[in-house]
């Protein structure tokens, strides 16, 4: 019987000759810890998100927050639930046989894996290309990118993950049990059949896709603030931009370097399986690396905000003695600003000479 498209005994018989073991006590303990500590930061997060959301609600940094929002939401619930399963999996001995008869356990264990995996990385993608537009095209971005639309690209986003993670399920292929017995994921052992191939190049694709587009767009931003800023020599207008792109930039490094190993891994046993020299171990390493994401990603908005930030210039400045950079470019000034630079930006030099005079008197 083929158990891959038996969902009764989808991966059992890997229980008998696992590859790698982890130690109970040790396993349960780290989870514990992590599951907490996630929870923790992502609700802290969240708190600080909505308190921002609050103050923005009619300004252009308003799509972000709500994305930002929607990504820390995803991270919460991915600690809630993936935590929740794996913490009993140890504690209950990894006796997957003893509890998971009808393999439904294993098949939402599953899910939620490629779905909180996927889930994070479109939306760093998609937090990536609104602020690109956001910077850009800020006319286009003030008119279209409403709490309306970002709400319903939060949920094309949900949609496409869910429609990913359940692919496997409508086509009547189940869930495997892992070598290390820990986990649920697509079949990574003995990959012989193009569909299961077709599943972890899927995944990693679309992961390494995501990572993709947010480098371009969030360079493409960048590029475009430094020339605004030395084209203009205007300081005022920018500073939720500057500290938005300080963001991304750094959630884009946090799930390059968390995300890369477990992609690269998945895509190499997709593409070739019989000559992977990846062992249960370094697959198990390239997971844990991922999940560190959903742990680090808050930390980006608890402590890269404006007033952190600020705060550490003025120690670095103090500690240094050296002028780095004018505390005006951290000062909040109105979208109208906001949008006058960028539009003078875009302009003929002759008018951007007429215009930035009564600009500059006004942030004087």
């Amino acid at each position: 019987m083929n158990s891959s498209k038996s969902p009764g005994l989808a991966g059992f018989g890997i229980l008998k000759n696992t590859t790698c073991h982890t130690e109970k006590k040790i396993s349960v303990f780290f989870s514990i810890i992590f599951m907490t500590v996630g929870i923790l930061s992502n609700s802290l997060a969240i708190a600080i998100l909505l308190k921002a959301y609050q103050r923005f609600r009619q300004k252009s940094k308003a799509s972000f927050l709500l994305l930002a929002s929607g990504l820390v939401v995803t991270d919460l619930f991915g600690h809630l639930i993936n935590g929740a399963i794996a913490v009993f999996v140890y504690a209950s001995d990894k006796d997957w046989i003893r509890f998971n008869q009808s393999n439904i356990l294993c098949s939402v264990f599953g899910i939620c894996m490629v779905f909180f995996g996927l889930c994070p990385l479109f939306l760093g993608s998609v937090m990536a290309v609104e602020r690109c537009i956001g910077v850009t095209k800020p006319i286009f971005h003030s008119t279209k990118m409403t709490s309306k639309h970002v709400k319903m690209m939060l949920t094309m986003v949900c949609l496409f993950a869910v429609l990913i993670a359940l692919l496997p399920i409508l086509r009547f292929r189940a869930y495997q049990i892992q070598a290390s017995r820990t986990w649920c994921f697509y079949k990574t052992e003995h990959v012989e059949d193009w569909e299961d191939r077709f599943y972890l190049l899927l995944f990693s694709c679309l992961g390494l896709l995501a990572l993709a587009v947010s480098f371009l767009c969030n360079a493409v931003t960048g590029i475009t603030l430094l020339r605004v800023k030395f084209k203009s020599q205007q300081r005022q207008g920018r500073s939720h931009h500057f500290e938005m792109i300080i963001q991304l930039l750094a959630i884009m490094c946090v799930s390059c370097i968390c995300w890369s190993p477990f992609l690269v891994t998945m895509a190499k046993i997709g593409i070739n399986e019989s000559h992977s020299k990846d062992t249960c171990e370094t697959i198990l390493f390239a997971l844990r690396m991922a999940t560190w994401n959903q742990i680090l990603d808050p930390w980006v908005y608890i402590l890269l905000r404006k007033a952190v930030l600020k705060n550490l210039y003025k120690i670095t400045r103090g500690c240094c003695g050296v002028h780095i950079i004018n505390l005006h470019m951290w000062e909040l000034s109105s979208i109208k600003n906001s949008l006058k630079v960028a539009a003078i930006s875009e302009s003929p030099v002759s008018s951007k000479q007429i215009n930035l005079q009564p600009l500059s008197n006004t942030g004087q």
